[in-house]
């Protein structure tokens, strides 16, 4: 972690940042003072609502290829290489790590009469619906790779939009709640979204792009029925230099030490879901005696219930998060789910072990986002470059996310006798990075309960 120090007097001068007044349907942003300062002001539910129903676009079209779309493309092109799963994944998370704070840094600057997140939001969409294309024509891995890399850029860039969103609107009250809510569409989207692959899974190239229509529409959604509001007269520094840029990609860990250990927990954390998370469908495939393209069904039953798990942990972590004013103590309680659900998954060999770790994983990662997601808000440095920042903590998942596929080929394959992949040694790896991220949440950050 860079822990270069911003300089703050090339910061954004922190002015307000008028709205759209009247005019369209909806036009309920809401208003959270200057820019960069503590929003007070409490959201709409019809806010509330739209944003549920993009972050459930962006979770399904990201999530469909990654949970079974990619694995199933991969097998018809280069059947018995499951590792490359884990290098097209790897590589595309590589690649927007390098491009995410430069995109938080022009959004933070961005002056328009759709706002400062409202047209990354829609040029994610894009680009992510192109990517799926891309993907379901391809003819040869190298394509695939690329499609991808085009397709997790814009759902990506489309995510962090969402996420800055929530930095730059929710008081400190709600951040449970809606962080609850959003989430819970996260687990939701991408159960319906197998579901939507294994009934259009006779055609590849609609695998991807179904899901990615669907994303589109439903992100689309918001901005034109809750406008950000126009940003044209915010008031900006005269250019983004080297300096800034550079420093884009780190934080002082000294002066913003809660912002620092919550990060670094994030991390461990994430990098144990990824090592548990990438294969799902090869170790499904596996533990089951099932050929790969029969396993979304499974996959599909598997999350439903999940999501009921998922749905209770989320809610039930966000609200009580918000009314007990405690986060560090659900983050712990969190991880050992977690690890119970990878101990489960771990020594599994039938339908109904694997269900109860699924569902136990799926509570815990459930609670741990939620939260940990109000934590981040609470902790942000400087909310004038809110974009920044929350790109700097996207890296606390995208960094997982471009590792842990790269180095589980290596895990699964310690100890693996044939064509049989070590995936108990995966889980268990797993778990022990969940847990100590976690407990490094709840001991490290001091500046909230």
């Amino acid at each position: 972690m860079t822990t270069s120090e911003f300089d703050h007097s090339e910061a954004i001068e922190k002015i307000p940042v008028p709205h759209a007044g009247g005019g369209g349907v909806g036009d309920e942003a809401p208003r959270g003072g200057a820019a960069g300062s503590e929003p007070t002001a409490k959201v709409s539910g019809g806010y509330i609502f739209f944003l549920m129903l993009a972050s459930f676009g962006a979770s399904i079209a990201m999530m469909v290829p990654l949970s079974y779309g990619l694995a199933l493309r991969i097998t018809e092109l280069a059947p018995g290489h499951e590792e490359v799963l884990g290098y097209v994944t790897g590589t595309a998370q590589l690649i927007f790590l390098v491009l995410s704070p430069m995109i938080g840094i022009w959004s933070d600057r961005t002056r328009s009469r759709l706002g400062r997140r409202t047209p990354f939001l829609i040029l994610g969409g894009i680009l992510g619906l192109i990517g799926a294309a891309i993907i379901g024509f391809a003819p040869n891995l190298l394509l695939v790779g690329a499609g991808w890399v085009v397709a997790m850029t814009g759902w990506s860039t489309t995510g962090a939009a969402l996420q800055t969103l929530l930095a730059d609107k929710l008081p400190d009250g709600q951040r449970g709640k809606v962080s609850a809510l959003t989430n819970l569409m996260t687990q939701v989207a991408p159960v319906i979204g197998i579901g939507i692959a294994y009934a259009v899974s006779s055609s590849t190239f609609l695998v991807f792009f179904v899901p990615a229509v669907i994303g589109v529409v439903l992100i689309m959604l918001f901005p034109i029925f809750k406008r950000e509001g126009s940003s044209k007269d915010l008031v900006v520094d005269a250019g983004v230099t080297l300096r800034k840029v550079v420093s884009g990609y780190g934080f002082n860990a000294r002066k913003y030490p809660d912002f620092a250990w919550n990060w670094i927990g994030r991390l461990v954390f994430f990098i144990g879901l990824y090592f548990n998370t990438t294969f799902g469908t090869f170790f499904y495939a596996q533990r089951l005696d099932l050929p790969v393209r029969e396993v979304a069904g499974v996959v599909a039953t598997v999350g439903m219930l999940g999501v009921v798990a998922a749905a209770g942990g989320a809610l039930l972590g966000g609200f009580l998060s918000d009314k007990l004013k405690r986060r560090r103590l659900f983050v712990l309680i969190a991880a050992f789910i977690f690890v119970g659900g990878a101990l489960a998954e771990a020594f599994a060999w039938s339908l109904p072990q694997l269900i109860v770790g699924a569902v136990l994983m799926q509570l815990a990662i459930a609670v741990f986002a939620t939260v940990d997601q109000a934590i981040i808000f609470a902790v942000i440095p400087d909310r004038a470059e809110s974009g920044r920042y929350m790109a700097v903590v996207a890296f606390a998942q995208k960094i997982p996310s471009a590792v842990a596929p790269l180095l589980a080929p290596l895990i699964i394959t310690i100890g693996a006798v044939g064509a049989e992949k070590n995936y108990t040694m995966l889980y268990l790896t797993g778990a022990v990075f969940a847990l100590a991220g976690g407990v490094l949440v709840a001991l490290k950050v001091k500046g909230v309960r």
